[in-house]
């Protein structure tokens, strides 16, 4: 492959990015005892991008021969060309050190070396152990899928890098039924790395089990009334808010685009508790979900320090962002597929854990919350977000109560963190399993430790 690159690359003229990109997705589920899924695709291409006068020009093509690449690199010319004649800001790209070489993750037992057979097996025994759970199981779903990827990258200042990916993924989703009420609990794995790293915290026996045991609780849980109150966010709520309320907020298109973030470097944002950080490489524990050893503009990717003790230093950037910034390149530049334009997006997203054990963090509540489990939600540009928790307890005078139900928290998430007066010693990647949408997927992975704060809890007054 960098054989027919570097005879596009000496025909150009301009600067060229040229990505071959080999993807095979393997997917499996079973819902109520039936398969619902097998599938199983590989596909390939070309993207190629080329900056000219100023402009960038884009075109990508699943035909391998040169004359189909020199052909679709002509394409993105020409429509670079076309764009810089109406473009009044000339895009430039900071220079950096370009990524050569091989870049493979750690792999404990490929995902080649079990079959389909041995997966869909899986599948089935693992949504059948939540049937079996309770009678108050009426339904579950089980889901395994994998991301296989291979990438060669080119640029005509230097990258030349050639790289390997395993990204597995395993969720259940269990269904409890009484009295003709309902509630759903999910578990879910995911990280970069092989079968033993996907199953290295949790066995699907205990996810299955954990699932079945969440929805069957949840079916004599109360409601909360929404007020605003003292919490205690586990891992994977940290990681939602760090992402979605936080992380977006800091990518340097949308910061140039107005969000809240936008002229407060080196201003306090955050309680001196907090540092934010966003890396390519797996931190702390290995095997994050969305770890990336170069992004997708052939750039080395790097720790990428956001919030250091409540200050914001950083925002997240591509070359063309840097350029704008006067900073390095972060390495946070990502397409999905051949076919997508590489932009700006989170990897491994996460708070620092800090010197405060749980136990003690639980202890100083007169009142509050521990909340458990992130489910579906929204933030914006103005870091104001509304989520959705799993597993909700009260905690009186210091000791957990009972669970609660159908709870919300909402706020401001920069406020949110400014009220953080503890922050514990344990840490977790909780998010590998998911994706993130801006424009284009991306794999990405969250986490943390244990924050207390405070925060709006939503809830409903019972009949």
């Amino acid at each position: 492959m960098f054989d027919l690159f570097e005879k596009i690359i000496k025909k150009a003229d301009c600067f060229t990015e040229l990505r071959y990109h080999n993807r095979e997705l393997n997917s499996i589920s079973v819902r109520k005892g039936e398969l619902e899924e097998s599938s199983s695709s590989i596909y390939s291409g070309i993207g190629i991008r080329v900056l000219v006068n100023g402009s960038w020009g884009f075109s990508s093509t699943s035909r391998l021969t040169e004359s189909d690449v020199y052909k679709t690199f002509m394409e993105a010319k020409v429509a670079a060309e076309i764009s810089s004649k109406n473009k009044k800001d000339k895009i430039k790209l900071a220079k950096t050190t370009m990524a050569t070489g091989e870049f493979e993750p750690e792999i404990n037992d490929d995902l080649k070396n079990h079959t389909l057979d041995e997966k869909l097996s899986l599948v089935l025994k693992t949504e059948k152990m939540m049937r079996d759970f309770s009678p108050l199981i009426q339904s579950a779903f089980c889901r395994y899928s994998e991301i296989i990827d291979e990438k060669y990258i080119m640029t005509s200042d230097g990258a030349r890098c050639h790289i390997f990916d395993m990204k597995p993924e395993f969720r259940v989703i269990a269904v409890a039924v009484k009295d003709g009420d309902m509630t759903m609990a999910f578990k879910a794995t995911g990280v970069t790395g092989g079968w033993k790293d996907l199953f290295a915290k949790k066995k699907p026996e205990e996810l299955a089990g954990d699932a079945s045991k969440i929805a069957i609780d949840l079916l004599d849980a109360k409601y909360p009334i929404g007020e605003r109150e003292t919490v205690i966010l586990d891992p994977g709520l940290v990681g939602l808010l760090s992402h979605e309320a936080i992380g977006h907020t800091v990518e340097a298109d949308i910061v140039l685009s107005g969000s809240m973030a936008h002229g407060k470097i080196g201003k306090k944002v955050a309680s001196e508790l907090i540092t934010l950080i966003d890396s390519g490489h797996s931190q702390i524990k290995g095997h994050a979900g969305g770890e990336l050893l170069v992004d997708d503009e052939g750039v080395p990717t790097k720790k990428t320090i956001i919030i250091k003790d409540g200050i914001l230093v950083s925002y997240l950037h591509n070359r063309e962002t840097s350029k704008i910034f006067d900073v390095e390149p972060t390495g946070n530049a990502r397409a999905f597929e051949y076919s997508d334009e590489p932009l700006i997006r989170m990897r491994n997203t996460y708070i620092e854990p800090g010197n405060h054990e749980l136990e003690d963090m639980i202890l100083e509540i007169k009142k509050g919350y521990l909340l458990k489990g992130p489910m579906s939600g929204q933030a914006d540009a103005n870091a104001e977000f509304m989520f959705g928790v799993q597993e909700a307890y009260e905690i009186k005078n210091g000791k957990l109560g009972k669970l609660l139900r159908g709870v919300t928290i909402s706020g401001q998430a920069f406020e949110v963190l400014n009220s953080v007066d503890a922050v514990s010693k344990d840490f977790q990647w909780d998010l590998g399993s998911g994706y993130c949408g801006k424009k284009q997927y991306a794999k990405v992975d969250a986490g943390g430790p244990y924050l207390r704060c405070k925060l709006i809890i939503g809830g409903r007054q019972e009949k």
